[in-house]
């Protein structure tokens, strides 16, 4: 293992003995399960079994510029296109790298209990680097597969966007049904005028936790997409902190979220305005049923010197259970003039008027209500980056409505 490696993974095991653990009572835990987290029932994956490498699933593309499975907390597949490679694409584990790369850590904010256990026991880190100038055609693909029972698996991704590089990221989530930790961090850097696509599908068993910190960085005219896909889960929390930096940056977060049974999808987000002329956009939406729940807190702030920015936040809820719920809390914090800034949230059930639209004009009750459900998604889906992904996951969606009973 690499000397800075080791050594960032000293430091922050020492730094676990002077942090505990977050509870519910903190602003950025509210309204979260976190208080029922037992780490004493989960242990790293000592000696990760030498598991077929092989993925076979409609959510990971074939047509790809490379593909990485981590499964179980090992790397065990690592494969770049030879067209990718020549155009400037280099993936490469962290434990191989001889030098701590540049902006590692850089996008995630100070760092709680769980992100330093990703520091201090992670073993699977994965550099994806993106040459200056470079385009790559056809997504990098990284899934992180977890198969054992009780295990704590600790995925790290960091994605180095070089300027005027452009690049799609498609990172899937898979397990079994078990009962497993994941705490994932993942990092996202986009240079002067780079263009960077990121893509996250979870698809977890219905008793996997999994506590994950996104981080990204956008330099000066980059660009940055940063599409979620959450389909499965106990508890799935994402925290998405998103730092424009340089003038003229733009950031555009989507999401889509289908809570079943007992089923608990929380995201936290922050759009950081650090620099003039900057844009977010964000859009978050969740469908609900059964006794399933949902969290979404988000925050705008806009800092001093950001003066002609633009910032939007929206989430919207479909609630179709009786017993399901959804919290819904956006937030502007403001210190600048001249900036154009607004947040909406809404939390109810299918709109009447749409469906009777649709019934006055011969539509069965049930087809109605359906077809509304699968339309509300279809404004984050078409956002996107894989295209080809687009329609398996509307079917997974219809698959998940299908099986929760909530419309026929």
């Amino acid at each position: 293992m690499s000397n800075w490696l080791n050594i960032r993974r000293a430091t922050a095991a020492a730094s676990l003995n002077e942090v505990a653990l977050p509870t519910a009572d903190l602003e950025v835990w509210r309204y979260s399960p976190i208080d029922e987290l037992d780490l004493s029932r989960y242990a790293p994956i000592e000696s990760p079994s030498a598991a077929d490498p092989a993925v076979a699933h409609e959510l990971v593309p074939t047509d790809r510029a490379a593909l990485v499975v981590v499964r179980d907390d090992a790397i065990v597949h690592l494969e770049v296109s030879d067209a990718a490679a020549a155009a400037g694409l280099a993936i490469t584990p962290f434990s191989e790298l001889a030098d701590e790369p540049e902006h590692l850590g850089q996008a995630v904010s100070e760092p709680d209990a769980l992100t330093l256990r990703n520091d201090a026991f992670g073993a699977s880190g994965i550099y994806i680097a993106v040459a200056r100038n470079a385009v790559i055609d056809g997504p990098v693909v990284v899934v992180h597969d977890v198969t054992v029972d009780g295990s704590l698996t600790l995925p790290r991704v960091l994605v180095d966007a070089e300027t005027s590089s452009q690049v799609t990221v498609l990172d899937v989530a898979l397990s079994a049904d078990i009962d497993a930790l994941i705490l994932p961090v993942i990092e996202l850097h986009a240079a002067a005028n780079a263009t960077l696509r990121y893509q996250s599908i979870q698809a977890l068993g219905p008793r996997v936790w999994q506590i994950g910190t996104t981080g990204a960085r956008v330099d000066r005219d980059g660009h940055l997409t940063s599409a979620a896909v959450a389909l499965g889960g106990g508890y799935a929390r994402t925290r998405l902190d998103s730092k424009v930096v340089g003038p003229g940056a733009e950031t555009e977060l989507v999401a889509a979220y289908f809570g079943s049974g007992t089923h608990i999808h929380d995201f936290r987000t922050l759009q950081d305005h650090h620099a003039a002329k900057t844009t977010s956009e964000l859009l978050f939406k969740g469908v609900l049923t059964d006794t399933s729940r949902s969290v979404y807190s988000g925050l705008i702030r806009i800092r001093p010197g950001a003066a002609g920015s633009a910032a939007f936040q929206t989430n919207r809820n479909l609630v179709l259970g009786e017993g399901a719920h959804a919290d819904s809390v956006p937030n502007l914090e403001i210190e600048e003039n001249d900036v154009k800034c607004s947040h909406a949230s809404a939390v109810g059930p299918v709109d009447a008027d749409q469906q009777y639209y649709l019934e006055a004009r011969g539509v069965p009750s049930e087809i109605a209500e359906r077809l509304i459900v699968l339309g509300f998604f279809d404004d984050v889906l078409e956002r996107t980056p894989v295209e080809a992904l687009r329609a398996p996951l509307r079917g997974a969606v219809a698959q998940k409505l299908t099986m929760s009973g909530a419309v026929a």
